[in-house]
């Protein structure tokens, strides 16, 4: 383990800018970042420091994506964070029926809805915004 520690700090002593393309780079540049990470902004270091954090951002955004949430989902886990019901939200989406329609994936929120629940719940409109497959019930056709 020591002689690896000893390769990556020679590793991250030699660094140069660079896109960082693959997890040995990845490992690099992080052990510079320690390296320098108490650096003072606007001197050499600091620099490289932030020129790294960038680099380092960008490789940890593409290798490790997060994808967003449903919007079903951002919903209940506000829920589940603020204590509420489905009944808390009936101001928010319209009536009883429409929230368990919501809830339960069968109908589309409408931005009047988004509005509210970006307002009242702070759940970030992109969110809300994305577009989902609805769940659409075969209807009984009608007798005539």
């Amino acid at each position: 383990m020591k002689s690896t520690l000893k390769r990556s700090e020679k590793l991250a002593g030699a660094w140069k800018p660079e896109i960082i393309k693959t997890k040995s780079q990845y490992k690099a540049a992080m052990a510079r970042v320690e390296q320098i990470f108490a650096s003072k902004p606007g001197t050499p270091a600091g620099n490289e420091l932030e020129l790294l954090l960038l680099l380092v951002e960008k490789y940890e955004e593409d290798a490790f994506p997060i994808s967003r949430p449903h919007p079903v989902a951002a919903i209940r886990f506000r829920m589940d964070q603020q204590d509420l019901k489905p009944k808390d939200l009936v101001p928010l989406l319209g009536s009883k029926s429409k929230v368990s329609e919501v809830l339960s994936g069968r109908r589309p929120l409408s931005l009047a809805m988004i509005r509210n629940l970006v307002a009242e719940l702070s759940i970030p409109a992109d969110i809300l915004l994305q577009e989902t497959p609805i769940d659409v019930r075969e209807k009984h056709p009608r007798q005539s």
